[in-house]
């Protein structure tokens, strides 16, 4: 029986500058940044000890066009591991590394193939003489809206067929619109495995055959929160056997406390570093973001809350673990009774308010300046619809909180 193993990953974004999280203790923020490498290298000793025929990897290897050498240094290493045994890997480039970018060029292991900025196929056969052909293209600039996907046909015969795509499924808001495609699309190719990336959240887009998003290799802020991974992949004829990996070594979570049991800053202290212990994992690190509701103590110890004086001995705990529990955020869940119409009809200012953030011209051009400064928007992609809403509803509530206290 004709049979393929190999390894499907994505968005290594190698070298990740972790921006925003500077103020982190030095310790856990070093951990931080060498974490895109040591998750490399972990899907790199999967790759080995499943014995696989190839690796794929389907864009944003690096985290920026320029490439750092640290970054290049460091991939190259991970890459001279899997040509000592014989095993190839395919590429392409994404957005974030697309190939217009200016660096210093070091060259690649004989074992790795970047695919070009077309769609090219390129065949390979295993030990047992199954044979492949792989579809790919990278990135020639850092925006590319054309559909590509129209570019993607079947070539020659072969045992297998694998698409593999950096881009946008059309419906899905969260990243950039790059390389748009709709499921049908790439059904209609009639592949037998699809390795997507670009989409840092795991999803599996369809089963049989599998469409696969693995997310990125490992969390970089709050948003990216669980496990990270690649995919183990085993295609026989007609089947497909997918084995998720988690190569994350420092993961980001959330997690909500109901308070309403607890009635002094010492209970609630109690309570939130029995969660921390809880939440804590060999080898790993986690960064949380804990919120409280129903919080009912007296005025001076919700005060203490308040004023970050909890969030402030959490974290001092935490600061030479090893396998530490960051508390990065600590949030109180005020259950306000207010609605728009009720605040509007009581005053001007409110009222004022929320056609204000009704608004979305006005939060353009708040944020124009950022994405129009010429150093920040090479690193920034621009907002969706969906995330211009919530950072707007956000902020209202921010506002609305702040200035109609519960007591």
């Amino acid at each position: 029986m004709k049979r393929l193993r190999f390894i499907h990953a994505a968005d290594l974004h190698l070298d990740s500058p972790m921006i925003g999280l500077k103020a982190l203790p030095e310790q856990i923020f070093r951990r931080l940044r060498e974490s895109t490498f040591e998750a490399f290298g972990n899907i790199i000793d999967a790759a080995i000890l499943h014995e696989v025929d190839f690796v794929i990897i389907a864009g944003d290897l690096f985290d920026g066009e320029d490439r750092s050498i640290r970054a290049q240094t460091r991939f190259i290493k991970e890459m001279k591991r899997l040509e000592e045994k014989h095993i190839p890997v395919f590429a392409v480039h994404g957005n974030h590394d697309h190939l217009e970018g200016k660096w210093t060029h070091l060259p690649l292991p004989e074992n790795v193939y970047i695919f070009p900025h077309d769609v090219t196929a390129k065949t390979y056969t295993n030990d047992s003489g199954t044979t492949v052909n792989l579809y790919g293209f990278s990135y020639p600039k850092r925006h590319v809206y054309e559909r590509m996907i129209q570019r993607y046909a079947k070539k020659d015969k072969a045992d297998f067929h694998i698409g593999i795509l950096h881009g946008h499924l059309e419906g899905n808001s969260d990243h950039g619109k790059y390389a748009p495609f709709v499921l049908k699309e790439l059904l209609d190719k009639a592949f037998d495995y699809w390795a997507l990336g670009h989409i840092h959240k795991r999803n599996q887009l369809n089963f049989q055959p599998p469409v696969i998003y693995p997310g990125n290799i490992q969390g970089r802020n709050r948003k990216e929160l669980g496990e990270k991974g690649c995919y183990l992949v085993q295609l026989t004829e007609g089947e497909a056997e997918l084995t998720f990996i988690e190569s994350s070594t420092v993961i980001w979570r959330e997690l909500t406390i109901d308070a309403a049991a607890f009635f002094s800053f010492h209970e609630i202290y109690t309570v939130c570093k029995k969660t921390v212990d809880h939440f804590r994992l060999d080898h790993k690190g986690i960064i949380l973001t804990l919120s409280l509701e129903n919080v009912n103590i007296p005025l001076q110890d919700y005060k203490s809350i308040e004023n970050g004086e909890l969030l402030e001995i959490l974290q001092e705990d935490e600061k030479d673990e090893e396998a530490f529990v960051w508390v990065a955020d600590l949030v109180i869940k005020e259950k306000l009774e207010w609605s728009h119409e009720q605040l509007a009809a009581e005053s001007d200012f409110y009222q004022e308010l929320f056609q204000t953030t009704s608004n979305a011209a006005n939060l353009d051009k708040s944020i124009s300046t950022l994405y129009d400064h010429p150093s920040a928007r090479k690193f920034l992609e621009g907002l969706s619809d969906e995330e211009k809403r919530s950072l707007t509803a956000e902020a209202e509530k921010l506002l609305v909180n702040v200035l109609y206290k519960p007591y």
